[in-house]
């Protein structure tokens, strides 16, 4: 399990102006998670296995009750191809451990989908719309996207990116690299892809997860990182990486062409 630190965005973040029946919190989190059909039922287990614990454990609630407002608002968004995207639980603010069990019940009790391609910006499309009128008024607004191969469905990933951050939100990663023996719609280069195509906004950053074993772990760091707006901390081996992508750009469009080729072959 690796951290990525993200490209913090040159931009300031302004809240849209709250109602007046707007719950104030803290961060309002959309968890846009990867339903596609390269990912067998034991990896969407172990996934929504990850967010439904993380939800119940000490540090996650801990981190809430630090915030500013010990608040935060959490809705749960499933995507795979486009045009499948959906709201799984909607919108609900956290302030404790009663609610925190709320949230984690809701979600264990939901069906696990499952559908073809991996249109990562239909995710971010949907994801992002999820903010209008939801409710509250958040200091910090963020999207977090979680999937195991690159965009190969639907527009391209860097045009729905751009609009995100546009309005002041932030993506943030969780890569899913299991080290598959390379499918066609699959690529090794899928933490670089994050990186460079898929997170950004203020303090963007992202968490890559190499064993199925270690996702719940993962999950519930970068929600803590998430609450606190704590960045990942930059370490050497993810510098060099960073350092070598500005020599050799990751293909935004790589899911694209490879989806291509693959329906191309004969």
């Amino acid at each position: 399990m690796a951290v990525w630190p993200g490209v913090v965005a040159a931009l300031a973040f302004a809240p849209t102006p709250a109602a007046a029946a707007d719950i104030e919190v803290d961060v309002a989190l959309v968890l846009a998670v990867d339903v596609s059909g390269s990912m067998d039922p034991r990896e969407h287990a172990a996934q929504r296995g990850g967010y439904v614990e993380a939800f119940r454990h000490r540090d996650v609630i801990d981190a809430i009750a630090g915030g500013v407002t010990g608040k935060i608002a959490v809705a749960y968004v499933e995507w795979a191809g486009f045009p499948y995207q959906d709201l799984v639980v909607p919108w609900m603010v956290i302030d404790g451990a009663a609610s925190a069990e709320a949230f984690a019940a809701a979600l264990e009790a939901a069906p696990v989908n499952e559908y073809s391609g991996t249109s990562i910006s239909a995710g971010l499309d949907f994801a992002v719309n999820q903010f209008d009128g939801n409710g509250v008024s958040a200091i910090r607004r963020v999207i977090d996207v979680s999937g195991d191969g690159p965009n190969n469905h639907g527009r391209p990933v860097m045009d729905a990116r751009r609009e995100v951050i546009a309005r002041g939100i932030t993506i943030n990663g969780l890569p899913i690299v299991l080290g598959r023996a390379g499918g066609s719609l699959s690529t090794d280069l899928l933490t670089p892809y994050y990186q460079d195509c898929v997170i950004g906004g203020p303090g963007a950053f992202l968490i890559a997860v190499d064993d199925l074993g270690r996702i719940g772990e993962a999950i519930r760091r970068k929600l803590v990182l998430e609450i606190v707006s704590r960045p990942a901390p930059a370490h050497a081996a993810a510098l060099a990486v960073i350092r070598a992508q500005a020599t050799r750009p990751i293909d935004c469009l790589i899911g694209e062409k490879l989806r291509r080729r693959w329906y191309d072959d004969p």
